[in-house]
């Protein structure tokens, strides 16, 4: 395996597997994910994402599973101020690391409000929607230290963004310095038509690759790319449009080194939820990049 490869998808999965379409049970999904952190693999894998309503469950569980300590991303209810102090006073540190907290979508004032009350030593990710002003989200937090998150999938075809307004998104964010994360609808390193979800007859959408997502977000970080060339970055169906080396990865005549794409999964794109991390895993498998 190429460093590129390493650098470029490190800590890029935030196991997601309490959410559909997996939905899986609390014991199942932590189970799953010490299983991931003790395999060669571990180096994808990022944080396990819960909801606050069932930090005290996990808080049982975790003496049974070889893991210490846990790192979480907590997604946030509507009652976010109450439960930003129940997470300040979780007294089982050693092993549970809330890493980040999640917010559902808010209008810009109250995110502002959200901001001021965040506790330090813990990242923030507010959900913006994307067929909304994204320059007035982005306004509130430019030149703060919270993240924006993008929903890319679902399981209605309707929740999958345009490419186009995808593209918008990107280009704002990089320009306006917001770093993101995204979630849903990127278990495929390349963009197709997938099942939505895992049930027979499950109705089949287009989706975007979190391979090409990477790649396209260093690209545009480093200004090397134009808004119609990210639209063909982001449709590129096969592998061999891109080249990997040890010390690069190149779309046509654009080259990442490694410094570039260290510094664009550090400070822009930062991971990617998914309710599979073995999905993810085995089809990089299939392409060879593992």
């Amino acid at each position: 395996m190429f460093s590129s490869v390493k650098i470029l998808l490190a800590a890029i999965v935030d196991y997601a597997g309490l959410f559909p379409p997996a939905k899986l049970s609390l014991k199942e999904a932590s189970s799953n994910y010490a299983r991931y952190h003790q395999s060669s693999y571990s180096w994808l894998l990022g944080r396990f994402i819960i909801p606050v309503s069932r930090l005290a469950e996990l808080e049982t569980l975790v003496a049974d599973v070889p893991l210490i300590p846990w790192s979480l991303s907590v997604i946030m209810s509507e009652n976010w101020q109450e439960e930003l102090e129940q997470i300040q006073n979780i007294d089982n540190q050693d092993q549970i690391t809330i890493a980040s907290v999640e917010f559902k979508p808010l209008p810009p004032e109250e995110i502002k409000q959200a901001i001021d009350l965040l506790p330090t030593g813990i990242e923030s990710f507010f959900e913006i929607p994307l067929d909304e002003n994204l320059e007035q989200y982005l306004a509130v937090l430019q030149g703060t230290k919270a993240l924006t998150k993008i929903r890319t999938g679902g399981l209605t075809t309707e929740a999958f963004p345009n490419i186009d307004v995808l593209c918008q998104f990107i280009f704002a964010s990089a320009q306006a310095q917001v770093p993101f994360k995204a979630t849903a609808g990127l278990h495929h390193p390349l963009p197709g038509k997938y099942a939505v979800s895992y049930e027979p007859n499950s109705l089949s959408t287009t989706m975007q690759g979190f391979l090409n997502l990477s790649i396209l977000t260093a690209l545009v970080y480093g200004q090397q790319i134009n808004q119609s060339e990210a639209l063909m970055v982001l449709q590129e169906s096969s592998i061999n449009n891109f080249q990997f080396q040890e010390d690069k990865i190149a779309w046509k005549d654009r080259y990442l080194n490694l410094a570039e794409i260290q510094k664009a999964r550090q400070y822009f794109f930062r991971s990617f939820g998914s309710c599979s991390f073995q999905e993810p895993l085995d089809e990089l498998r299939e392409l060879h990049l593992l």
